[in-house]
Parts: C-alpha cells; sequence; structure tokens
C-alpha cells in the first residue's frame, strides 16, 4: 500500500498558500542573490551567469535523480533557476544590448515555445504529470524560461515603463489577485491559471528584490544585498522545516 501511494505522487510539491510563499521569497532572493554576485562582488553578468547555471544544471540532475518529491532538493533547484535567471537577464538585456522590450519579447516566446513543445510532446503541462525525466526536463527547461522573463518584464515595468519599484510592486500584486479570482470564480484552466501565477510572481520578485537593494535616489531602500539574501533564504528554510509540503499527486 506505501509502494502505490508513493508511486501516485508526482516530483514537485503540492500547490498550497506556502507553495506561493515560498515562490515569492525564492524569486525575490533570487534578485537580490543574483545581483550580490553580479554586481556587489564585481564578477559581471556573464561569469554570474556561468557560476548560476552550473548550479542549477546540477540541481536538475539531483532532482532528476531523487525517486520521491524532496522539499529542500525542489526548492534548491527553484533558487538557483531564478538566481540564473537574473544574471542572465541582465546580461542579455544590458550586456548585450537588446534593452527590456528586446529580452522580454525573446523570452515570451521562448516561453511560449517551451510550453507548446512539452504540450504537443507529452500531452498535459500540468504540475501532476511531472514524474519522469522527459517530464523533468520540460517542467525546469520552461520554469528556466520564466525565471528570465520574470527578471526582464520586472526592470522593463520599474524603469523604462516608469513605474517604479512600489509601482510594479502593486501592479504585479493586482495581476497575481486577479488570477486567484480566476482560480475561484472562473471555468478557465486551473493549469493555465497555474503557469501564469507562477510566471507573475517572478517579475513580483525582481522588483521586491530591486526595492531592498537599490539606491535612495532610485526609489529603492539600498538595504545590504548580502542581508537580504541572508534573511530571505532564512525565511525559505524556516517556511519548509514548520510547514510540511506533500507531493502533488500524480495524474492518472
Amino acid at each position: 500500500m506505501q509502494t502505490e501511494s508513493r508511486a501516485a505522487l508526482s516530483k514537485v510539491p503540492e500547490v498550497t498558500l506556502v507553495f506561493w510563499l515560498i515562490k515569492i521569497a525564492a524569486t525575490t532572493l533570487g534578485e537580490t542573490g543574483g545581483d550580490a554576485v553580479s554586481m556587489s562582488m564585481g564578477l559581471g553578468y556573464l561569469a554570474g551567469t556561468g557560476i548560476f547555471a552550473l548550479a542549477f544544471v546540477l540541481a536538475i540532475a539531483a532532482q532528476i535523480r531523487a525517486r520521491n518529491f524532496h522539499p529542500f532538493l525542489y526548492w534548491a533547484t527553484i533558487i538557483a533557476s531564478t538566481t540564473v535567471g537574473t544574471t542572465l537577464a541582465d546580461f542579455v538585456d544590458r550586456s548585450l544590448g537588446i534593452g527590456y522590450a528586446g529580452g522580454t519579447t525573446l523570452l515570451i516566446l521562448l516561453l511560449a515555445t517551451s510550453l507548446f513543445v512539452w504540450q504537443r510532446s507529452l500531452g498535459s503541462i500540468s504540475i501532476q504529470t511531472v514524474y519522469t525525466p522527459r517530464a523533468e526536463l520540460f517542467y525546469w527547461v520552461t520554469i528556466m524560461f520564466s525565471q528570465t522573463l520574470g527578471t526582464a518584464l520586472g526592470d522593463w515595468t520599474a524603469d523604462s515603463a516608469g513605474l517604479g519599484y512600489s509601482g510594479g510592486i502593486l501592479l504585479f500584486s493586482m495581476l497575481l489577485l486577479l488570477i486567484v479570482a480566476a482560480y475561484f470564480w472562473s471555468k478557465l484552466s486551473h493549469t493555465l491559471l497555474f503557469w501564469a501565477a507562477f510566471i507573475l510572481t517572478r517579475p513580483l520578485g525582481a522588483v521586491v528584490g530591486d526595492f531592498l537593494d537599490k539606491p535612495l535616489a532610485n526609489g529603492g531602500l539600498e538595504l545590504s544585498r548580502y542581508s537580504a539574501t541572508a534573511v530571505l533564504l532564512g525565511f525559505i528554510v524556516a517556511c519548509i522545516l514548520i510547514f510540511k509540503q506533500r507531493a502533488a499527486q500524480r495524474a492518472h
């Protein structure tokens, strides 16, 4: 009976309020942690991307090799994806000079292509199907694109669109509330709403992270990137330890 119960579970967590709290904290940490390495340490966007990309690949390999859902491993992989997303988006937008609009457009296309190919190849993009190596690869590639897009979109909204960090936080918070309302009071696909919320939590985390560590003159709080990263990491660890997360039910 225990074996059957394990077989009925996917390798990603059940989507609960705690899931979203950790996700937002992880995306914010990705912004502060990525900026700490590429900017505060002075390593640059390319070197930062290389470091975090290696960590992301190693985390994915460990996640795929694992037989069951492991909260710390899962969230370590999410954090790796969001930090590499931060430095990669900054490299594409700033170092390559295509700008926030160009980077956002490119990443929207890559994200849409990933979801389309996943759907066409396996028949579903639901997290309940993430229990085979092939599905996991699609899952993590899609997440990487969404995390990278979120950084570009957050920066574009706060800087180029002129909303500032507080305006960006308000905008993405309102969009997430609309998704919550659609989840409970509409007949829209819950799978599509999940991915919409998953994608939007990244630009929210990006503008929150920038709000915490950017200079006062630019509308930020000018907190230490290292301190902010440490506090966010501590919050994530505490949530994992205090709130027991279960694996999502596997689709039959």
